[in-house]
This record gives structure tokens, sequence and C-alpha cells, in this order.
């Protein structure tokens, strides 16, 4: 159960702390549209402020700003790093939204509007969670660093910059807060405290400068071809990836990794049902469908456009095909490495005319489960919710952990105030209520146990 002092603070406070979290996500902080950025980059900041944190306001040429926060006793004997993000998604199909997403709409217990899951309700429950702590107890018991940008929903195309000029300021933390986790269909929390990279690039056919009657098929080159059989040699039908070497940059995961993996109550059935299959890609199963999941790099065609493809028909020979892929990362495994063997792959088959375009690179951040930060998360959302966590060494989703924290050693872990069904990027995105006045009490908690968590 929550902490009671803290939960007596939470209960006498709650209609200025939901005010609170509606002033900020009625702000629309849309990165892609360049939208609300400075509305919400000077809210964050004024509210950090606030706090007693010092502000330092970074701004990236180009790009969005960057805060960057401390606060805590300077001679606390050790610090906590944590990452969030102020922008949002797009609010498209906006005729699917059952209120407009920046007047958020409290609706049987839930708050609906863009950005409560991902990622506004989590930064401000931890904001909140300080300022209890302050008020009921004074100095905090660690040092609190924060990071907090605004181009994460577009690629974070700025932070591995700032952290490779400014790490120095954070790189001793013992430990990282990130930006948030969700409770699971049984109501259990999910923890990760790790990321799969990514890899994505255009793969660019070119047979002639325009197209051609289709008649000449027999003569002339058809792009359409040309790109599918280059697409063909990168896998094969029992979901092999073939690219020279790539694989030999995979490792298995570790004793630590495997344990954790063990302890995950991974319903396979019930995964193949939410999702409309009778199997999974070579029938894996169980234990081995997760670890599969986590531990084996993809190689996914994403989209693939050539030719004529509105109604109707049109007989021509395509000059051009153009496919989108992307690969999901292991530790070991680099974009910039698997762009070098994907070339390779591509010349060494014949396809040196085909054209390779990188269009966007993360690394891996490999997980640390028996961390103190990640020990302490356990511990803290174990007792204020009274449910067991589950705790995913890292997920197979992609984020820009490894430049703010793996690069120096940090382990991280997420937990946060989302559900499995708050539509993070679709219409009527939302969080429950109860799961945002629990996240406070779960950061306080966290807060007191990670400050108090042997570190070896």
């Amino acid at each position: 159960m929550p902490d009671p002092p803290i939960q007596a603070w939470i209960d006498a406070h709650r209609p200025r702390l939901f005010a609170e979290l509606c002033d900020y996500l009625a702000i629309p902080s849309v990165s892609a549209l360049g939208q609300g950025i400075e509305a919400a980059s000077d809210w964050v900041e004024r509210r950090l402020t606030a706090l007693g944190a010092q502000v330092r306001r970074f701004e990236p040429p180009g790009g969005n700003p960057i805060l960057y926060a401390e606060l805590g006793p300077a001679e606390a004997d050790r610090a906590l790093l944590i990452y969030n993000h102020y922008d949002v998604q797009p609010v498209d199909p906006l005729a699917l939204w059952t209120q407009p997403p920046f007047e958020p709409t409290q609706r049987e217990g839930r708050l609906y509007a863009r950005g409560t899951a991902d990622n506004k309700a989590n930064f401000l429950s931890r904001v909140q969670a300080v300022e209890a702590w302050q008020a009921l107890r004074g100095p905090l018991p660690l040092r609190i660093r924060w990071i907090v940008e605004g181009e994460e929903e577009t690629g974070s195309r700025s932070l591995p910059g700032f952290c490779a000029a400014e790490g120095w300021r954070w790189a001793d933390s013992a430990g990282c807060l990130w930006e948030a986790g969700y409770k699971d269909e049984h109501e259990r929390m999910t923890l990760y405290s790790g990321l799969k990279g990514l890899a994505a690039f255009e793969l660019v056919a070119r047979t002639a400068e325009v197209d051609k009657h289709s008649s000449m098929a027999t003569l002339l080159p058809n792009a359409g071809w040309r790109l599918t059989w280059a697409l063909a040699s990168l896998k094969d039908p029992d979901e092999r990836i073939l690219i020279e070497g790539l694989m030999d940059h995979v490792r298995a995961p570790g004793p630590a990794e495997l344990r954790a993996l063990a302890a995950i109550p991974f319903d396979d059935a019930a995964f193949r049902a939410s999702h409309g299959q009778s199997t999974l890609l070579t029938g894996v199963r169980g234990a081995e469908a997760l670890k599969r999941h986590l531990y084996q790099p993809t190689c996914t065609i994403c989209g693939v456009t050539c030719g004529y493809q509105d109604p109707g028909m049109k007989t021509v020979l395509p000059h051009m095909a153009l496919a989108k892929l992307d690969f999901r990362l292991v530790p070991d495994l680099e974009p910039e490495l698997v762009g070098r063997l994907l070339r390779a792959h591509l010349d060494a088959r014949g396809f040196g005319d085909i054209e390779l375009r990188p269009l966007a690179g993360e690394h891996p951040a490999p997980g640390h489960p028996e961390s103190a930060v990640v020990r302490a998360a356990v511990e803290a959302v174990a007792a204020v919710s009274g449910v067991e966590p589950v705790l995913w060494p890292h997920m197979g989703a992609t984020g820009p952990m490894h430049p703010v924290t793996s690069a120096f050693g940090i382990p991280a872990v997420g937990f946060g105030t989302g559900y499995w069904d708050s539509r993070n990027h679709a219409p009527d995105e939302h969080i429950r209520l109860a799961d945002y006045w629990e996240g406070i009490a779960v950061a306080a908690e966290f807060f007191a146990r990670f400050a108090a968590a042997p570190l070896a």
C-alpha cells in the first residue's frame, strides 16, 4: 500500500494536481508539425524551477529545446537521472477522437488527451512526487538530474549530440528512471531495463529515366522485379536473415538476462489470439518465442512503392521501385554496421546498382535486470500497488536510451502511469486516473528505495 503520509498528501491536493496535469496536456506540442514546442518547453522549465531545480535550457541548431535540471542535495552519495519528453504525436485521424485531442476530458475514471500516456502524465507524476516528498520530508534523499527533450516522437535527432557534449553532467549517475511503463491486462506493471536499436533504410532500384510501355518487358529491365530479387536475397522462407556477417554480431543473452526471461509470465496462446494468429512464425512457442522476440534482430519490409497504383489498370514497365526496410537491433548490432553489411551483401549478389539510403538509426541499449535501480523499481511498484510487477530485461521497441544511459554505463528502468489500452499514438489516447495517483506514490517510494539500495 502507498506510504500513508504520501497518500494523504495526494488526496488533499488532488484537485490542484489534476488541474495542473490538464494545463500541461492542453499544450499541442506536436514535434512533427513544429507546434506548441516553445509553449511546452517553457511550461516544463517553469515547473521544474518551481521545485527548486537549477534548469539549463539548451537550444540545438535546427532542433527543439532540451531542458536539463538538477535538484536535491549536492552532497548526496548518489544521483538518479530521469528522462522524459514534452513532445507528442500528431492527432490524425481527427475524426476518430471522441473529443478535441487537446481539450483534456475526464470520463468514467479516465483522462483523455493527446500526450496523456506518452509522455506528459509520466513526467508530471514524477514532478508531483518530488513536490510531495519535499513538503512532507524536506530535502530529497538523493540528487536528481532530469533530461526533458522535445524530439522523441520524431527520432530525437538532437539528443545524441547533446549527450556527447553535455553527458559529463550526469555520467556518474547511479541509475536512470526512463520515460514510461504500463500495466498489462492482468494489472501488473510492466518494467523494462533496455531497448532494441533501429536501422532504417530505403532501397531504390532505377532501370530507366521514365516508365516504358509494358510490351517492352521482353527486352528492357523492370525496376519492380529488380527490387523484388534484391529483397528476396535478404531472408529465406524460414525467417533467417541472410545478410553475410550480420548474425555473427548477435550474442546470446547472459545469465542475468536468462533469469529475467524465465520470470516473465508470457502466454503465447493469448498473444496469438490478441493478434489474430493461429501460430507464430516458424511455429515457435512459449519461452523460445519470448527469447526470439527480445534477443534476435529483425529485417522488415515496411513499405514498397512501384509503378501504377491507382484504381484500374495501366500497362507500364516501371522505371523505379522503392522499398523501406527496418532492422530492430539487439546488443552488439549497430546501425552503421548493419548499413555496411547490407551494402556489401547487395554488391556481392550483383545488386550494386541498388541505391541504399539510410533513414534512421538508434543504437540498442542493453538491459541490466539485476541492477540496484531495477531492484528499487520492482520493490516500489510491489509495495505501493500490492501486485508484483513483470520485469522485461529489455523491450522489442526502440528509443534514445543508448546516448543517454548506455554510452555512460548507467543502468536504467522504466515504469509509468499508462496501461495496456492507453492508445498511445492513436485517437482517444488516455490514462486511468487511479493509475496516475498511484504513479505519484510509486515514484516517491522509488526515490526512497533507490536512495537506500546497495549499489554493488
